[in-house]
């Protein structure tokens, strides 16, 4: 397994996750929006050898994300046999979110994600906050935030601590999607 790969995989994992979840929540509700993020990850990481994550990387995860969410609407009407009011409903919110024609609606809910996030950020106590940016945006390890910060280890620990607590609280509201992604990071940091 390439190292490569596994970099590649990471930053579009942090880099889509939580728009591809919040434009999967348009087409199909959150409880299945993340089912169907998770597994547009997961198809790419069992197909790791036979793909590369380029500039398409984007286009690839929405119109996978968009093809799974017609699959889903489509299982449903045969599983539980919705009436065609719903399912023309549902087409028609289809039609109108697809990747193709929508760079203006996904743009506007990516703002509104962001705009959100940046307050939940910036609204942590200073050392927490700057703690979870070296982290976070900048992608240094615990032990590289402890030597620039001249912080012990244990200090940058309860500092990320206190973070992401407090983010998961504020952030809440956006349900799964984010604090999905906050746990899956989690893992990544020393």
């Amino acid at each position: 397994m390439k190292k490569s790969f596994e970099e590649d995989y990471r930053m579009l994992f942090r880099r889509y996750y939580a728009g591809l979840s919040f434009y999967a929540s348009r087409l199909v509700g959150e409880d299945d929006a993340e089912d169907i993020v998770q597994d547009v990850f997961m198809e790419i990481w069992k197909r790791k050898e036979d793909i590369e994550l380029g500039e398409q990387a984007q286009a690839l995860l929405y119109r996978s994300v968009y093809t799974r969410a017609i699959n889903l609407i489509n299982h449903r009407a045969v599983v539980e046999k919705h009436n065609a009011e719903e399912v023309e409903l549902m087409k028609k919110k289809l039609e109108f979110y697809q990747p193709d024609e929508s760079e203006v609606v996904r743009r506007i809910e990516d703002r509104e994600l962001r705009v959100e996030i940046h307050r939940a950020i910036n609204a942590l106590p200073d050392k927490c906050r700057e703690v979870f940016k070296l982290s976070y945006l900048y992608d240094m390890k615990n032990k590289e935030i402890a030597d620039a910060l001249n912080i012990s280890l244990r200090t940058v620990e309860a500092h990320m601590y206190k973070a992401l607590k407090i983010l998961r609280g504020r952030l809440a509201h956006l349900r799964g999607m984010l604090l999905l992604l906050l746990f899956f990071l989690q893992g990544f940091v020393d």
